[in-house]
């Protein structure tokens, strides 16, 4: 595969729920290998379009592909073989287990489960405080912690792509500096990273490209640096531009 091709492309997709129409003709791009993140509006779009990429929402008309191959309407478990993996909003970890258990079952859905006992020990050593509480219940951690052990859980797939959705709501100053760097590191490694975050000047402080989506239509595509300087971007965001958070719903 060229390096220089999108991993990912959307080409005018349209999508919603029952009769409301949320992707109203969609394209984007998506560098290999980089740190983009989707900004926007509340309501405009981004996490539908996440959830039609993954295959929980189908899309109406258009096209998808990752990696070269047309996967529009691929199921989550096809995106999941394709080396996609999606971290939604919120916390989504088993509170009762502890987080090695939590790993484990992260990594039912590998085909190979002979892998998996390396891929597990693989994991927890690049996560130190994870190797620490291995044994600890999920509900002993806190929210940044928590956040970590589900990219730690989706590391487990080997992903090319994580599509992670406001990783930074809820933690405190110091753990979203933690999450961010984990991402760095990611890009880093190979993967590509695909984020939606609140927090749009500081998320494109660490990005290397940025997407505005407004009425669920791309109206930018840039670097992240030109994106933090473009004027335009403060009238996407209601009364604040980019140089202040927009406030935690």
């Amino acid at each position: 595969m060229n390096a220089a091709e999108p991993v990912l492309a959307l080409d005018q997709v349209f999508t919603g729920y029952g009769k409301t129409t949320i992707l109203n003709g969609t394209t984007a791009r998506v560098r290999r290998g980089a740190i983009t993140t989707v900004i926007g509006p509340n309501g405009a779009g981004k996490s539908t379009m996440f959830k039609t990429i993954f295959g929980l929402l189908p899309a109406r008309s258009g096209t998808i592909r990752f990696d070269g191959r047309n996967v529009t309407n691929f199921t989550p478990r096809q995106m999941l073989d394709a080396g996609v993996v999606y971290i939604p909003q919120g916390r989504n970890i088993f509170p009762e287990l502890s987080v090695r258990h939590n790993l484990e079952l992260g990594g039912l859905s590998l085909r190979d489960q002979g892998s998996l006992s390396g891929r597990l020990d693989a994991v927890i050593e690049r996560f130190p405080m994870l190797k620490e509480k291995a044994h600890a219940q999920g509900s002993t951690l806190s929210g940044g912690q928590q956040k970590l052990l589900e990219v730690a859980r989706g590391l487990l797939l080997d992903p090319k792509l994580i599509l992670i959705d406001e990783p930074s709501i809820g933690l405190s100053p110091a753990m979203v500096q933690q999450v961010f760097a984990i991402l760095k590191g990611l890009r880093d490694s190979g993967v590509t990273v695909l984020l939606i975050e609140q927090n749009a000047k500081q998320a494109l402080q660490v990005s290397d490209y940025g997407l505005v989506l407004e009425q669920g239509q791309t109206r930018i595509e840039d670097t992240a640096a030109r994106i933090l300087a473009d004027p335009r971007i403060a009238q996407l965001f209601l009364g604040g531009g980019l140089s202040q958070p927009e406030p935690v719903s």
